[in-house]
């Protein structure tokens, strides 16, 4: 599986190191499951990947098994490198990361995955500091990570899932931009708002940054025999929202989430089950985009049909 379609998908992505934001001003659509398996799956494919946890709420560490605890831990906590960058001291991105790759090791030919991880006080710190500091400060991130462009070829950032400075300078950040959304209307509308952010980066940012929107992932969907009226409803209002949506999303699996608890992606410890061939699918939707114009993108159609039940 991997060996194949998502291999060639990331021969067509090229090589220079490409950044993702996943982001959405709605919680609880499934954002970080979204960031990790991606991560994963791209690894999995071959790349070199490294998961940056820009979510005081550190989800993602704990999605790859990495809890920050301890006071030599939590001096790798990103928020702390971004307390001393914005303070004027440098600091060696490379002696921070954790190497999680050993995840990997039962596939041969699989890349690498690392992860910048974080914990509550030291980003939550480090949010107040931006906030105050202003605009000029929101292209921290990206600086950081252009320093790093030779180890890499693919970073997938997790987001706050709210409207914030953090979440700013993620999507400052960002090559690209996609956003997750689950069949429920305040989904839509933060996807939405999401989208609409992410034109406004340039000039906010006087130029340094240009995120290109990707794409809306459906998370948490149900098989076409389960839809009901919402369903229907938000799959067309995310063609109506200029959201394009992917034509593969993630349907309701309890794998994805239990994954959690023993901190190994769903793509990698069920990779060729349900979860894995899906995030592989998504994964080389995604990877295509990247190197098509819009008007090429594949995208689901728009549902003519009366839906089932309420």
């Amino acid at each position: 599986m991997w060996a194949d379609e998502s291999t060639d998908a990331l021969k067509r992505g090229g090589h220079a190191m490409k950044v993702i934001a996943v982001a959405t001003q709605k919680g609880g659509v499934g954002k970080t499951s979204t960031t990790v398996n991606l991560a994963a799956g791209l690894a999995l494919a071959g790349a070199r990947v490294l998961t940056v946890d820009l979510d005081p709420q550190a989800q993602a560490g704990t999605a790859v098994g990495v809890n920050l605890a301890g006071e030599e831990q939590l001096a790798r906590s990103l928020g702390w490198v971004l307390q001393a960058r914005m303070q004027g001291m440098r600091m060696d991105l490379s002696s921070l990361w954790f190497d999680r790759s050993e995840l990997l090791e039962e596939w041969e030919d699989a890349g690498s995955l690392h992860l910048l991880a974080c914990e509550e006080s030291t980003m939550t710190a480090a949010q107040d500091l931006i906030h105050k500091k202003g605009f000029q400060s929101t292209p921290i991130l990206r600086r950081m990570l252009m320093e790093v462009t030779d180890d890499f070829d693919f970073v997938v950032i997790d987001t706050p899932p709210a409207v914030s400075s953090l979440s700013a300078t993620a999507l400052a950040a960002a090559d690209f931009v996609i956003t997750v959304c689950v069949p429920e209307y305040p989904a839509l509308k933060g996807a939405a708002a999401t989208r609409g952010t992410v034109r406004y980066v340039k000039d906010r940012t006087g130029g340094e940054c240009e995120p290109q929107y990707l794409g809306a992932v459906l998370n948490r969907s149900n098989p076409p025999s389960k839809w009901k009226a919402q369903e229907v409803n938000i799959r067309n209002g995310m063609l109506d929202a200029d959201l394009a949506p992917f034509c593969t999303d993630i349907r309701t699996d309890n794998r994805i989430s239990d994954s959690f608890a023993y901190g190994v992606p769903s793509v990698i410890r069920f990779a060729s089950h349900t979860p894995g061939k899906m995030y592989s699918e998504l994964m080389g939707q995604l990877v295509a985009r990247m190197g098509q114009p819009t008007e090429k993108w594949e995208m689901p159609e728009r549902i003519e049909m009366e839906a089932s039940g309420g």
